[in-house]
C-alpha cells in the first residue's frame, strides 16, 4: 500500500492517493481543484487513478473530485448518507456510485470500509483503511472534518454560515455519538485529517499532519469529554465566525463544480487601462503587502495581500459576480498564476485581467495615488477620551468578547461591508485588529466605499495591551 498527503497551504486542506502497489490501482480522497497534483502523483507511482471520493460536501473550497474523475476515467464515489437534503445534485448525471455506512471499497489490495460519521455534516463519511495484502485489521483512518488533530469538525457551520436555523445543536449531539462510536477501534489507528492548523472547520485544529486513536483519547478534549451536554455546550463555545464565502462553496459543491480545464492567465492590461476599468465600476484588488499599499495606492482599489490568507479575505470580501482584476508584481509569471489558481480553489475563477504594480505609479493624470494613515496607540487613546474619533475593532467576536478597547465596537472584518452604513462618513475612522494585518485590509474597504478620512492602528491590540492601556471584556 502507497498513502500520499498533499497538502494546500492557504486552505489548510489535506487530500489524499492511496494506492496498491501490487495492482496499480489508486483512490483519491478530497481532491481539491488543483487536479494536476494529483494526476501527476499517480504517474510517478505507474499507478491508475481508478476512484476519487471525498469526506463530505465541502464549505471551505471548491471540490475537485467531480473533474478528476472525469479526467482519469475514474470511477466517482459520493456518500449517499444524511437524508433527502444532503445528497449531491449532480451524483446520477455523473454516474455516481452512491456510498453507505459499511460499504467496502477495494482499491486493489487496500480495502476502505465506510464509516458514516455524521457531526460536522449529517452526510459525512470517513474511510478505515486496511491493507489486506499484510493484515485483516484496519491501520489507519481518513477522517475528513470529523476528527483533527487536538480538536474535532465544528457541528455549527450549516447553521451559521448557510443559515440552516436549528441545525447546529442536533449537529452536536450527531458528532458526539459519531465519537463514541469511532472510540471503539483500537489506539494504534492512524488518523489523517482533512485540514491542520488555521482551518475554520475547526477552533483548534494542530499541525501535525497525523496522530493516532489513542493519543487523540488522551490529548483531544472532545475524546475525552463524556458528557454529552458538556460536550455540546463545548464544542459550540467559542467557534470562530465562518468566512463568507462558505455558504457558496457548499451549494457550488452540491450542484456540481463546473469543469474548470485547468488554470488559465488572464490577461496582463496596460496601466492606463486601470482608471478606466475603475471608472467603469469594476473591482479591482491590489495583492502588494500592506506597508506598499499604504504607502502608495490607487484610490478606489482594495488591498488583500497575496499571502497565507488571501483566500480567506478574497472569498468573504469580492463579489462572486462581476469585473475583478488584479494589481500584482509582474517581476515574475508566477505571482498571477498563484493568485489565479488560489481563486479558483474558491470559485473566484473569472479574473478579467491583471495589471502590473507599475499601474500605480502611471495615472497618466487621471488619478493621484492615496496614501493610508498610520495612528498611534497614544494619540488614539487621547482621541478617543476627547471624543474625537470613531474607532472599529475587525477582530472576530471571540477576540473582541476576549479583549477590546473601552466603548470600540466589534465589525469583523469579513462582515464589515454589510455595516458601513452604521459609521459617519464625515468623522474620522480608526480600524484595527490584534496586529495590524486585517484592519489593513479594512482600511482599504472603507477607502474604497467612499470614506476619506480612514486610519490604521499601528501594532493594533497588541501594541494598545503592551503600552499598559485600559482594555474591556473578559
Amino acid at each position: 500500500m502507497l498513502l500520499r498527503r498533499f497538502y494546500d497551504i492557504r486552505l489548510a486542506q489535506a487530500s489524499y492517493l492511496i494506492g496498491c502497489q501490487t495492482t496499480g490501482d489508486a483512490i483519491v480522497v478530497d481532491p481539491n481543484r488543483d487536479i494536476e497534483q494529483y494526476i501527476r502523483a499517480a504517474a510517478d507511482e505507474e499507478l491508475r487513478i481508478a476512484y476519487v471520493t471525498e469526506t463530505h460536501i465541502h464549505a471551505d473550497f471548491v471540490s475537485g473530485s467531480r473533474e478528476l474523475a472525469h479526467r482519469a476515467g475514474a470511477t466517482l464515489l459520493l456518500s449517499d448518507e444524511g437524508g433527502d437534503d444532503w445528497r449531491y445534485d449532480f451524483a446520477a448525471a455523473s454516474n455516481a456510485t452512491l456510498l453507505h455506512d459499511g460499504d467496502a471499497i477495494m482499491v486493489g489490495n487496500v480495502r476502505l470500509r465506510v464509516l458514516h460519521t455524521p457531526g460536522h455534516t449529517p452526510e459525512h463519511i470517513s474511510f478505515l483503511i486496511t491493507d489486506a495484502a499484510t493484515s485483516d485489521r484496519p491501520m489507519g483512518a481518513l477522517t475528513g472534518d470529523f476528527i483533527f488533530v487536538g480538536d474535532v469538525g465544528r457541528p455549527d457551520l450549516l447553521e451559521r454560515a448557510a443559515n440552516l436555523e436549528g441545525t447546529m445543536v442536533a449537529g452536536a449531539r450527531a458528532l458526539f455519538a459519531s465519537i463514541q462510536r469511532f472510540k471503539q477501534f483500537p489506539d494504534y489507528l492512524q488518523i489523517w485529517p482533512g485540514h491542520g492548523a488555521g482551518s475554520a472547520c475547526g477552533k483548534a485544529l494542530g499541525a501535525l499532519p497525523s496522530t493516532t486513536l489513542g493519543y487523540e483519547a488522551i490529548a483531544n478534549w472532545a475524546l475525552a469529554e463524556t458528557s454529552e451536554e458538556e460536550f455540546v455546550r463545548m464544542v459550540l463555545a467559542g467557534q470562530p465566525e465562518p468566512p463568507k464565502y462558505f455558504a457558496h462553496m457548499k451549494r457550488i459543491n452540491k450542484t456540481g463544480p463546473r469543469m474548470l480545464g485547468g488554470f488559465n492567465r488572464p490577461p496582463h492590461r496596460p496601466p492606463e487601462e486601470l482608471a478606466v476599468q475603475l471608472g467603469r465600476g469594476a473591482l479591482v484588488v491590489d495583492t502588494r503587502n500592506a506597508v506598499e499599499f499604504a504607502e502608495a495606492f490607487v484610490p478606489g482599489t482594495i488591498n488583500i495581500p497575496l499571502n497565507k490568507s488571501f483566500t480567506t479575505w478574497m472569498g468573504s470580501l469580492v463579489p462572486f459576480t462581476g469585473d475583478l482584476y488584479l494589481i500584482v508584481d509582474t517581476s515574475t509569471t508566477r505571482s498571477i498564476d498563484d493568485a489565479v489558481r488560489n481563486l479558483a480553489m474558491i470559485g473566484l475563477d473569472l479574473v478579467s485581467g491583471y495589471f502590473g504594480t507599475d499601474a500605480v505609479m502611471s495615472g497618466s493624470g487621471r488619478y493621484t495615488p492615496s496614501t493610508v494613515t498610520q495612528a498611534g496607540v497614544r494619540d488614539l487613546a487621547d482621541r478617543m477620551r476627547r471624543d474625537a474619533v470613531q474607532v472599529i475593532d475587525v477582530r472576530g467576536a471571540s477576540e473582541w468578547d476576549a479583549g477590546h478597547l473601552p466603548g470600540v465596537r466589534n465589525m469583523p472584518l469579513g462582515s464589515l461591508s454589510d455595516h458601513l452604513g452604521e459609521l459617519s462618513r464625515e468623522r474620522p475612522v480608526v480600524v484595527h485588529c490584534q496586529g495590524g494585518g486585517r484592519s489593513a485590509i479594512a482600511a482599504s474597504v472603507l477607502r474604497a466605499s467612499g470614506f476619506d478620512h480612514v486610519e490604521n492602528l499601528t501594532g493594533g491590540y497588541a501594541a494598545w495591551v503592551t503600552e499598559g492601556l485600559p482594555v474591556e471584556g473578559n
